[in-house]
């Protein structure tokens, strides 16, 4: 008796229609241990991960600038080699004008202290006054009698600053070298790497997203590095028409745009800064308060107006979401992941924008 015959040419058409099974996910407990993991790997090998960061973020600023020499038929190794060179001029002579008056600074400080600690002593002596009263009372109903225990100072290492001072060069000029070689060779490495995905189609979306990823994140950092150099600049300017000196006015001004690069925590301790240097330089009436107002001034046009406008709400990110990714990368890497936070946040953001299915994590970091 004969059997049906099935129909093979239908089998392929099942085969595609047929639903992927869906990618398997670890538990939640395996994803914070690699979590933790990662977080301990970054701390751990700083002195490795910082100067690659730091040079990738200066390669970005320096990324526009070459393709504008490019398109005066600069080759790219000139055009890097002469944007360093004249960063590295640029930070020289900086540095040349700011030791002499940050050493001055640095040297009268104690003196200083000591003239406005009787002032700030008179501000909070309620205060004070209250603290003790409790602490008073908290002793004796504890029992608690006897004399407070002393902390005993140990002595400096005399050799710290032999075996630091080395370290800190050889991670400058590490930075340095890792800078020109990122905007030199940058390019060609990621097309190596490019080439590797094995479809051609991969390989196109991904020249695309990078591409988009690397002008944007370009276009942020030199903007914001322009901004916070203008309004340093600026402040700079209204110190010295305060009558401060102009190594001080330069110093000043600089320490404000570096410190701006920080949001929330760099313009909360720029004014503490200047609120102390106010106090120091001035003793009648609301002159004191001058520099600590100006900058107050100066920092909200430009983080509520000028910002906003040049870099539109592409740029745009959650304040409590930079909040945490300050308290997180300065955990990790001190002063320098306070300036790295917000260039790798809009790194992450842009990244998230491009993949496709990850457009709701970027809108939640707006």
């Amino acid at each position: 008796m004969s059997q049906p015959v099935p129909d093979l040419s239908a089998a392929p058409d099942a085969a595609a229609v047929a639903p992927i099974a869906p990618r398997p996910r670890g538990p939640l407990s395996l994803v914070i241990l690699a979590l933790l993991a990662c977080g301990y790997t970054l701390w751990a090998a700083q002195a490795v991960i910082l100067p690659v960061l730091l040079a990738g973020f200066l390669a970005l600023v320096g990324n526009p600038l070459i393709r504008g020499l490019q398109k005066f038929h600069l080759p790219r190794f000139l055009g890097a080699a002469l944007v360093l060179v004249l960063g590295l001029a640029a930070a020289a002579t900086l540095t040349y004008q700011l030791v002499p008056p940050a050493a001055a600074w640095a040297k009268a400080a104690p003196r200083e202290l000591r003239q406005l600690a009787p002032k700030l002593r008179a501000l909070t002596k309620p205060v004070h006054d209250a603290n003790e009263a409790a602490e008073n009372f908290a002793r004796a109903a504890a029992g608690d009698t006897g004399r407070r225990p002393q902390a005993m100072r140990t002595a400096d290492d005399p050799f710290r600053a032999l075996t630091t001072t080395p370290r800190m060069v050889a991670s400058v000029l590490a930075v340095v070298l890792l800078t020109f070689f990122f905007m030199v060779y940058g390019a060609t490495l990621q097309r190596h790497a490019i080439a590797l995905l094995p479809r051609r189609q991969q390989q196109k979306l991904t020249v695309g997203i990078l591409q988009s990823i690397e002008r944007s994140v370009s276009r942020y950092v030199l903007t914001i590095s322009s901004i916070n150099v203008l309004v340093g600049l600026l402040f700079a300017g209204a110190l010295f028409l305060l009558a401060f000196p102009l190594a001080d006015a330069l110093l000043w001004g600089t320490v404000v745009a570096l410190l701006n690069f920080a949001p929330y925590v760099g313009p909360l301790i720029g004014m503490v800064m200047m609120l102390v240097v106010g106090l120091t330089a001035f003793d009648d009436g609301f002159k004191p308060l001058l520099p600590a107002a100006l900058y107050l001034g100066l920092h909200t046009l430009e983080g509520q107006v000028v910002t906003p406008i040049i870099l539109g709400r592409q740029m745009r990110l959650s304040p409590l979401i930079l909040i945490l990714a300050l308290m997180v990368f300065g955990s990790l890497w001190g002063i320098i992941g306070l300036l790295l936070a917000v260039p790798m946040l809009v790194c992450i953001k842009l990244i998230l924008a491009q993949v496709q299915g990850m457009e709701g994590w970027a809108r939640l970091m707006e």
